[in-house]
C-alpha cells in the first residue's frame, strides 16, 4: 500500500476546556476526493486550521507524506504543498483573470526575482491551461469584480492551481451558488482529484453526492460515521444529529 499523503490520528484541539476535535483520525490517499460534512461546531473548520498550521492539536499526530504538521508554520506548511481555499473567495478585483493567475503563479518571489521577472511562454500555457481548466478562458481579460459568485469561486481554485498544490482544503465551495454553478463546480473537482488530492467540507449534500466520493461526518470534534453518500445518509447516528429526523 503506498503512504497516504495526510494522516491525522488522535488528534484533539481543545480551546479553554472545550475540544474542538476530540481524538480525531482521518486518512486521505493520493488522488482521493473526500467530503467532509457535519454540523455547526463539529469540528471541519478547527481540522482544516490544524492541518494547514494555523492552530496547533493539544494531542495527536498530523502528518502529510512524511511531514510532521505540527512541527511547522503556516507558510512552511503551505511551500509543502498544501493549498486551502476559504468560503469567501479572495483575489485582486481590479486586475483581470489571467493576471490573478499570473500573480499565483508558482515562482520565485524575492525582491530580485521579481524586478526581473519576465512572463515566458511556458507560464502563459499554465495560466492558459488552469482557465480552461476552471472554465474561465472566455473571462480571460475581464476584471474579477465583475464576475459572478460561481465564477469568483473558480478563479480561486484557479489561483491555488498556479501554486500546483499536492493536497486542495476547499471550504464550502457552493454556497451561494446556482444550481448550474454548483454543478460546474463538482464536476471541477471531480477532475482536479486524481491529480491531486482535494478535500471538500461542505453542507450541501446533494452536491455531495454529485462528487461521488468517499464521506467523512464530523460530530462534535470526532468521527461519527465514513463511507458512501448512502452508507452515512442511512446510519441512524447521522439522522439524529446532522438530518435531525
Amino acid at each position: 500500500m503506498t503512504e497516504p499523503v495526510l494522516y491525522l490520528d488522535g488528534v484533539s484541539v481543545v480551546f479553554d476546556g472545550f475540544k474542538a476535535l476530540n481524538s480525531l483520525s482521518l486518512i486521505v490517499d493520493a488522488g482521493e476526493l473526500r467530503a467532509i460534512i457535519g454540523p455547526n461546531g463539529a469540528g471541519k473548520t478547527t481540522m482544516m486550521d490544524v492541518i494547514t498550521g494555523k492552530t496547533r492539536p493539544t494531542a495527536g499526530v498530523v502528518r502529510f507524506r512524511e511531514h510532521d504538521l505540527t512541527k511547522l508554520d503556516e507558510a512552511t506548511i503551505a511551500n509543502l504543498g498544501i493549498g486551502r481555499k476559504f468560503q469567501k473567495p479572495t483575489m485582486f478585483d481590479a486586475l483581470t483573470v489571467f493576471e490573478n493567475l499570473e500573480l499565483a503563479l508558482k515562482a520565485p518571489r524575492g525582491p530580485f526575482s521579481c524586478l526581473r521577472w519576465v512572463l515566458t511562454g511556458e507560464a502563459r500555457r499554465r495560466i492558459e491551461a488552469v482557465m480552461e481548466e476552471v472554465g474561465l478562458a472566455s473571462r480571460a481579460q475581464d476584471r474579477a469584480a465583475i464576475l459572478s459568485h460561481g465564477q469568483r469561486q473558480w478563479l480561486e481554485i484557479g489561483m491555488l492551481l498556479m501554486q500546483d498544490p499536492e493536497l486542495l482544503l476547499v471550504d464550502e465551495p457552493v454556497a451561494g451558488m446556482t444550481d448550474q454553478e454548483t454543478e460546474h463546480t463538482a464536476a471541477l473537482l471531480v477532475r482536479i482529484a486524481g491529480e491531486r488530492s482535494v478535500v471538500v467540507v461542505e453542507h450541501d449534500l446533494e452536491f455531495v453526492r454529485a462528487l461521488g466520493s468517499k464521506v467523512t461526518v464530523l460530530c462534535e470534534g470526532s468521527m461519527l460515521s465514513e463511507g458512501s453518500i448512502d452508507h452515512v445518509q442511512n446510519d441512524p447516528r447521522v439522522i439524529e444529529v446532522y438530518l435531525g429526523r
